[in-house]
């Protein structure tokens, strides 16, 4: 988007603030400068006015012209231009002056005739080219008085500056878009423009033309009409701002109506009513609104194009264009891109960039502009009275937020900003404000304009550009976060840990379909789930699974024919029981040997059994107890057990039956499976160890081959001994002599806090043991 201060300076007063100031508040305001160029025309460049102009006798292109520069006396000068005459006001580059391409103006004879000076074109003076040959003044630029200095005139001394816009910022694509901004930027009023429609006594344009719609639009549209006279010559002020920002039109109809877009924003459209209606007759435009909520326009049927798409290019006006219909219309951006997506083939002209970036939805200012411009060139044009409309009243978006101290605008910059300061930035950039009844809180109706502000971010975001991030106090920053630790996040921390520390011991994680093959499930012993699939996979996997053993199994099953000797699986995942209640488990499996054979072991590894299989159970899961089960008709009834944390059962673990194992052609297998819910998880408690020594002892006593362990376990833990830290199995002896006993060996160990302990007091404390377990077990030493 190219701009100018000159042009910006008709809607507000820049007069005070330099080209640099104003491109560094555009970059605060976020209108990111791409470019700046500065426009001064040389000394000695003055405003003149051709008083003859006659053909050189020795050229056919030459013209010998005497032009009047304010001096006493004429100056003759020789010009090749095609197009000067007699009586045009045009540039005159004095002797002496020097030209944009360092050319020095001297007096000079071309072909026998002398010439004081030159009379320049637009390009000669480092401006973009208007037209062939020299360049015509007019009284756009300001009035004009002969021998003043072109670079006195504001047109001639400008900046042009070249702004980056994002796609959401559709409201900038126009002169009075920036100018908006920048009045909020720089806490300066706009310049009251007069934009009422001018008193019209001319044909009405109800007499030629009408307009249709049989549904509510979301689009607005606005006719009028022009007869030209004589061709149409747009001024020199007009002409050079359209190249400054480079556009090239084909006519002059276009060239205005491309300008007042630019200017206004608003999108403007012409249409050759010769073209139209080759009868004469008054003709009526019939708008149907697409699906997507575009708006496309018939003739008699025909289609002559999508509003803000594109134009059918036979029936745009030309030079030779006698009536014209003259269309402004606004259409919702979303609409307009939606439809375009929608129809890839469908052709697009330049405006539908603006269009899906958002136009100015005031047609009704940008028409009156444009026909004021009209009305200037009464002589060669006349207006018809009158406007055929169609318009959608659009209705704001409304924004609430508190404006106390520490309000919601105030908490999101980082910085207090006052109510007053928020509502004059709001009101700058167009927003319509009203207060609660306590005036604690600001409603904001959002612009039309502004269709990419939908929330209380978006408002914070333009009080932050217009007060500039620069003058918000840095601060450091801090992250503060709502605490998410729910019940979700540490299943999710716990489950992970458990997977981990399986991995660490050398299992290696499955994954299988939360359904299962009934069949097997039947073999097992285990309920099926009664709610049932409609659609299964397959027969093997039509129920949903009330246990991760028999996938495991069959994963097992797989590895052994890969040649697998030492089988380490486990699985996290969900069942099912017989009602379809869901639940977590964890499920183990090891099969074969401890390790597969190596160099380590001499190629003999020793095969899996209860106690190694317990062994990798409590370095994965912590201490547990383990006591006799027979429930679990798939397991061993002599190698199974419960298991139990705190006195709570979480699951259980054993050898797989047998006859099953050998079914599924499996070699010596042990499974576990837990209820993940169960399972206790503590942190670990860093706790004061002792600084004096520990003492062990070992006792073998004579033990009843069905005494269970845990009697003897909980005889000794109710003496409450607080010196014994721990006691434990070691070993256990069979022999025929002790006949239906066995010798089970413990080892204790025994540590105080705050002395060493003597032999005097360990006898004392081993001599209590086997009393008790004596009376109470009827069991003593070997």
């Amino acid at each position: 988007m190219i701009i100018s201060k000159n042009w910006l300076n008709e809607y507000i007063d820049l007069s005070e603030f330099s080209g640099e100031q104003i491109c560094e508040k555009l970059n605060s305001i976020g209108l990111e400068v791409d470019s700046h160029q500065k426009i001064s025309l040389p000394p000695k460049i003055v405003v003149a006015k051709v008083e003859s102009c006659k053909a050189h006798e020795n050229s056919d292109h030459l013209h010998v012209c005497e032009v009047n520069v304010g001096l006493e006396n004429l100056l003759q000068i020789v010009c090749g231009a095609p197009n000067v005459a007699e009586g045009q006001f045009v540039a005159c580059a004095l002797v002496g002056a020097v030209m944009p391409n360092r050319l020095e103006i001297k007096k000079a004879k071309l072909r026998g005739v002398e010439s004081s000076g030159m009379l320049c074109s637009s390009s000669e003076l480092g401006l973009p080219k208007i037209n062939d040959g020299i360049m015509i003044l007019d009284e756009s630029i300001g009035k004009l008085v002969l021998g003043k200095e072109l670079r006195d005139y504001d047109i001639f001394s400008d900046d042009i500056i070249e702004i980056e816009l994002t796609p959401n910022r559709g409201d900038c694509l126009s002169i009075f878009g920036v100018a908006r901004d920048l009045s909020a930027g720089f806490n300066i009023e706009l310049k009251k423009i007069n934009t009422k429609e001018k008193d019209n006594t001319n044909l009405g344009i109800g007499k030629i033309f009408a307009l249709h719609a049989t549904t509510k639009l979301k689009s607005s549209f606005l006719y009028k009409a022009i007869e030209l006279k004589s061709p149409l010559n747009l001024d020199l002020k007009t002409n050079l701002r359209l190249a400054f920002i480079n556009l090239e039109s084909k006519n002059q109809i276009q060239k205005a109506l491309d300008y007042a877009t630019y200017e206004t924003g608003v999108i403007f459209r012409a249409y050759d009513y010769a073209k139209l209606n080759s009868n004469e007759q008054k003709i009526t435009f019939d708008i149907k609104e697409l699906k997507s909520g575009a708006c496309e326009i018939f003739l008699d049927k025909k289609s002559l194009g999508v509003a803000g798409v594109y134009q059918n290019k036979k029936i745009m006006p030309d030079d030779k264009s006698n009536l014209v219909l003259i269309e402004a219309s606004y259409c919702d951006p979303v609409a307009v891109s939606i439809a375009i997506c929608e129809d890839k083939s469908m052709p697009k002209d330049d405006l539908s960039y603006r269009t899906t970036r958002g136009s100015e939805p005031d047609i009704e200012f940008g028409s009156n502009l444009l026909f004021d411009k009209f009305f200037e060139n009464k002589d060669d044009i006349a207006v018809y009275s009158g406007k055929q409309t169609l318009i959608n009243e659009i209705q704001p978006k409304t924004i609430n937020f508190s404006c106390i101290k520490n309000n919601s605008v105030s908490s999101v910059v980082g910085e207090e900003i006052s109510k007053n300061d928020i509502a004059n930035i709001l009101k700058k950039l167009g927003f319509n404000l009203s207060f609660s009844g306590d005036q604690n809180q600001i409603i904001a109706k959002v612009p039309p304009y502004r269709h990419d502000i939908n929330g209380i971010q978006d408002i914070c975001e333009e009080i932050v550009r217009i007060t500039g991030i620069n003058n918000i106090k840095a601060k450091p920053l801090i992250f503060e976060e709502k605490s998410r630790l729910n019940q979700t996040y540490f299943k999710y921390k716990n489950a992970k840990n458990l997977r981990l520390k399986a991995a660490a011991n050398g299992f290696f994680e499955c994954v299988h379909y939360v359904f299962d093959n009934p069949s097997e499930l039947e073999n097992l012993g285990f309920d099926l789930c009664e709610v049932e699939i409609l659609n299964p996979i397959s027969n093997e996997l039509s129920v949903l699974k009330p246990t991760l053993i028999n996938h495991l199994l069959n994963s097992s099953e797989r590895n052994v024919k890969n040649s697998k000797k030492s089988i380490k699986l486990f699985e996290y995942g969900e069942v099912f029981d017989k009602t379809g209640t869901q639940s977590s488990k964890f499920g183990f499996l090891v099969s074969g040997l401890q390790n597969e054979p190596s160099l380590l072991n001499t190629a003999k590894p020793q095969e899996v059994n209860f106690f190694y299989f317990a062994g990798l159970l409590q370095n994965i899961l912590g201490k547990f107890e383990l006591k006799k089960s027979t429930k679990n008709k798939f397991l061993s009834e002599f190698e199974q057990a419960d298991i139990y944390q705190n006195g709570k059962k979480i699951g259980f673990l054993g050898r797989l039956n047998l006859s099953i194992g050998l079914k599924r052609d499996l070699p010596k297998t042990y499974v576990c499976e837990l209820d993940f819910d169960k399972i206790i998880f503590e942190d670990a408690i860093a706790k004061e160890y002792s600084k004096f020594p520990s003492i062990s002892r070992d006792l073998s006593l004579i033990v009843p081959k069905n005494l269970a362990y845990f009697q003897i376990r909980s005889c000794i833990d109710d003496l409450k001994i607080n010196i014994l830290k721990e006691f434990l199995p070691i070993d256990i002896y069979e022999d025929k002599s002790l006949g239906n006993n066995i010798s089970l060996t413990l080892k204790f160990a025994f540590q105080d806090d705050n002395k060493t302990l003597q032999d005097e007091e360990i006898a004392q404390i081993m001599d209590q043991i086997l009393d008790t377990l004596k009376t109470n077990l009827n069991i003593g030493l070997r």
